[in-house]
């Protein structure tokens, strides 16, 4: 909890800050912190989301009066604030209120509002990498084949955890897998069919569900994870490795670290940050070093 002093300098320091609210991803939750937030802090400034341009905008306008910007929302609502703030020093702040909360949970934000106010008066930060698909932002793990294609048909359900279990497995079935080229010799040998790729700049999707448990978000790489479809059986190995941050090279994994790599593969489902985008091949990736203030 707050002291009065803390809670004081906090007051003083909510000139400089702004929160974005997504009341689509925070829906069961941005009143609650809305309420709590102007319990504790006198006329923050504050912004009810409607649209990605509508974010965009409000950004802008508020740009050169404020020093850190909190998202209150999932990785997608995270990664549309954060667009905005690449390579400046303006600051990344968050209140997590998605489905999966992964970019969250990587940097160690809670659903705690004296905790985040505790931050904010500290104003603490430093930097961490993203990168970019055909120029399009990425923060968290994106991906295509079969999550691409979970996302796409998760969006059509109410959220939450189970409902991304009951489609993972629906999907796991049906699902064909994708085939993937590479234009640098080195990686010609990985050329063929998977049941998924992900890029990931920090460890996990979301719900700790830990992709690639070695990533990190400030060596300037990104690693690139490469899934065949495996039988049934080895699906509760798959699934106890993720959960406990164990997923390693084997038979059917394959870790690239790579800052920058280009290939083509044969669907336009992808999935940036765990929202559902269409992506033309050829696709490029890079990695942006030490683009993202964020706060800690």
């Amino acid at each position: 909890m707050l002291s009065d002093k803390e809670a004081f300098f906090n007051f003083a320091l909510m000139e400089k800050v702004a929160f974005i609210i997504n009341p689509f991803s925070a829906k069961k939750n941005y009143q609650p912190f809305l309420n709590e937030l102007k319990a504790k802090v006198q006329n923050p400034l504050y912004y009810i989301s409607e649209s990605i341009l509508g974010t965009d905008d409000f950004i802008q306008k508020h740009f050169h009066e404020i020093d850190i910007f909190v998202a209150i929302g999932g990785d997608g609502t995270i990664s549309t604030v954060a667009r905005n703030l690449i390579n400046t020093e303006k600051i990344l702040a968050i209140f997590p209120a998605g489905s999966g909360n992964g970019f969250s949970n990587e940097t160690k934000f809670s659903k705690n509002l004296d905790e985040l106010l505790e931050k904010l008066n500290a104003k603490k930060s430093r930097k961490i990498d993203t990168f970019t698909i055909n120029d399009r932002l990425s923060i968290n793990v994106s991906g295509t084949g079969f999550d691409g294609k979970v996302v796409k048909e998760f969006e059509k359900t109410n959220r939450g955890f189970k409902n991304y279990i009951k489609v993972s497995l629906k999907t796991f079935f049906s699902y064909k897998p994708i085939k993937v080229k590479f234009f640098d010799e080195k990686y010609k040998e990985y050329n063929g069919k998977y049941l998924m790729v992900n890029i990931a700049n920090t460890r996990q999707f979301g719900n700790n569900a830990y992709i690639a448990p070695n990533a990190s978000k400030s060596d300037g790489l990104v690693d690139m994870v490469l899934v065949k479809k495996f039988p049934l059986t080895y699906s509760p190995l798959f699934a106890f490795r993720m959960f406990t941050k164990k997923l390693k090279d084997d038979d059917y994994i394959t870790y690239l670290p790579v800052s920058e790599i280009e290939f083509k593969v044969n669907t336009k489902n992808w999935h940036l940050d765990g929202e559902f985008n269409k992506i033309k091949s050829p696709i490029h990736v890079k990695v942006l070093p030490s683009s993202l203030n964020i706060l800690i």
